[in-house]
């Protein structure tokens, strides 16, 4: 990337497939509001890529409306970051078209995350599933983004984005018109670098589709429904260790220890300090206290958003027109070297 020009620009979304939880919000909300600081960012609701899988048409649009409102609730300010849905900027998907002619099946038979998705019925899955990582490249290089916020999970999309970047370049003779994007990491923004696990199984991540009810928090979910998940929150009957190597093995302390140093800006030393030979007797009500203590104001402000669909209406309109207004002159000059007619 140190040969792109262009200026520095951060692109990331969430899809619109449900509503957030705790998980979403550190490993990318709480990001977001910081990001919008330190660079030019679109944050973007990835309508499109939701409906790879079955969406009911109004459920989408309210899951649309309940996501803008979270982005906004957790501190995305719409007059500096660039917020929009993704399907109103039709460049996404004039873009994915051209990239799917440039990337090759051999890339997409190797993502994993298809498999993973897809499972034994592949045969049935839609083709926008097995192709979205290639949807996942047009959103970020529709902006000449140079940075993208990955978890473990899509840094293989992001290495998709920057093969299909440097084909397009190579094969029309286009150097550097596309940046090679560069993934931020742990430690490059924000203080949170934990992955949030399930409350119920700390190998698996928390999941708005996990079948138990107790497994995830949800940034609408109330300070005693918050404070009854973690009070069941899988535990083992050893007390908290002293240091981190002592969590080794426990993957439901672990976690736990985990989501309080991230919403205390802290790290695991940190609240082992604390709490290290304490039981989750006098741990998980300090984990409760602090976890409502930092969601309820996000989840009165996200039901109060929620109430105003038409405000909700004009930042996503805004956010798009100020969106097709940078990627829509981009597209041109794609459409421009790939030979089309203007």
């Amino acid at each position: 990337m140190s040969e792109y020009q262009g200026p520095t620009r951060v692109l990331s979304g969430v899809q619109t497939s449900g509503k957030l939880h705790l998980g979403n919000y550190l490993g990318a909300l709480k990001k977001f509001a910081a990001l919008q600081h330190e660079m030019e960012c679109f944050f973007f609701l990835a309508d499109m890529h939701a409906i790879t899988v079955w969406q009911e048409p109004e459920a989408l649009r309210a899951q649309t409306y309940n996501i803008a409102a979270s982005y906004l609730a957790a501190g995305v300010d719409p007059k500096t970051a660039v917020i929009f849905h993704q399907s109103a900027v039709r460049a996404h998907a004039e873009l994915a078209w051209i990239f799917n002619c440039v990337a090759r099946l051999g890339w997409l038979d190797r993502m994993t995350q298809f498999k993973d998705k897809a499972g034994k019925d592949k045969e049935r899955a839609s083709v926008g599933l097995y192709t979205y990582p290639v949807l996942q490249a047009a959103d970020i290089l529709v902006y000449k983004a140079t940075h993208v916020p990955v978890g473990e999970d899509q840094k293989q999309h992001l290495e998709l984005s920057r093969d299909i970047a440097a084909k397009f370049n190579h094969d029309f003779g286009a150097e550097h018109f596309f940046p090679l994007p560069e993934p931020l990491i742990k430690g490059q923004f924000g203080n949170s670098g934990a992955r949030i696990m399930s409350l119920r199984d700390g190998t698996s991540k928390m999941s708005k589709s996990d079948p138990s009810e107790n497994a995830c928090i949800f940034l609408k979910d109330d300070a005693d429904t918050i404070a009854r998940k973690i009070k069941k929150a899988k535990t083992d009957p050893e007390p908290l260790p002293s240091e981190p190597e002592g969590l080794d093995g426990r993957p439901e302390a672990a976690n736990l220890v985990g989501i309080y140093a991230a919403l205390s800006g802290g790290g695991d030393a940190d609240v082992l300090a604390e709490f290290g030979g304490q039981g989750f007797g006098v741990f998980k009500p300090a984990l409760a206290e602090l976890v409502v203590d930092k969601i309820a104001p996000i989840s009165a402000e996200l039901n109060r958003l929620e109430a105003d669909p038409g405000y909700l209406h004009g930042v996503l309109s805004d956010g798009a027109a100020r969106a097709a207004a940078i990627a829509d002159p981009i597209v041109r000059d794609v459409k421009k070297i790939v030979g089309f007619l203007s």
